[in-house]
């Protein structure tokens, strides 16, 4: 047999069976996280906080309590996470908000959030008016592109 032919084979298998280990780790991995968050729901409750200061920051730099830096793996640590410096009482604490709603939490602002352990699920303004969600500012790619299409008449793709 040709070379080639066995080489092309050997290559397919290999990848056949790389597809194969991803779907079902993916799968592994999926009902992994049904399970978190079914955890998260049923840990919910709203609290009324003061929302300090929010950034995206590493977690070693966060100054999240032992246990939660113990628990998590060493790539984990090094990630950035949106977090949240927040006054819930009398007491000040840093929590980690979800990633969909971190650009919608108002600083300097008291809110009605949901929280299950340290981890914001929801926020809802409890006083005044919102203050609309900044516009990130589009990089010129993205500027000659929808100019592009304006021009020939195409809808913009947002």
């Amino acid at each position: 047999m040709n070379p080639g032919v066995v080489v092309f084979i050997v290559v397919l298998l290999v990848l056949i069976a790389a597809v194969v280990a991803l779907y079902f780790v993916g799968k592994k991995a999926q009902k992994k996280q049904e399970e978190q968050q079914q955890q998260i729901e049923a840990m919910k409750q709203t609290v009324s906080m003061l929302i300090i200061d929010k950034k995206r920051m590493k977690m070693k730099d966060a100054n999240l309590p032992q246990q939660v830096m113990d628990s998590a793996n060493r790539f984990a640590k090094n990630t950035k996470l949106p977090v949240v410096k927040a006054k819930i009482g009398p007491q000040i604490m840093t929590l980690i908000a979800d990633e969909k709603i971190f650009d919608s939490i108002p600083v300097k602002k008291e809110v009605k959030a949901t929280v299950s352990g340290i981890y914001i699920t929801g926020v809802k303004g409890l006083h005044g008016k919102s203050a609309p969600v900044e516009q990130k500012k589009k990089s010129w790619w993205k500027r000659t592109v929808e100019a592009a299409q304006e021009k020939a008449g195409a809808k913009a793709v947002k």
